[in-house]
């Protein structure tokens, strides 16, 4: 039976956790919508609590985000991958950070 060496083992990516402070949330809204703000409210704290950096982004300001999201706002992505939208669920957003 063949051993295999560790550096012949591949590594996969979807199942390696990352540190909080590996993650990147971003916020992509609107100017005047109130489930914006809350969203916003919720990404602060969990990312405040976590050590994660947050951005935002307004749809107004970029035509692509506006194509893709205008029906959806707020949107909610962690790493570049839509994690949420309208509303945000404080635990759900902990725990995809959290691993």
């Amino acid at each position: 039976m063949a051993c295999m060496s560790p550096m012949f083992r591949r590594s996969d990516r979807r199942t390696e956790s990352k540190a909080p402070a590996e993650h990147l949330v971003t916020l992509i809204r609107k100017p005047g919508c109130h489930l914006c703000d809350d969203a916003q409210e919720v990404i602060e704290k969990v990312c405040a609590d976590l050590g994660v950096p947050w951005e935002g982004k307004d749809i107004t300001e970029d035509e692509e985000l506006h194509r893709q999201y205008w029906e959806q706002i707020p949107v909610v992505l962690v790493d570049g991958a839509q994690h949420t939208f309208w509303r945000v669920n404080e635990e759900r957003l902990r725990k995809a950070l959290a691993g």
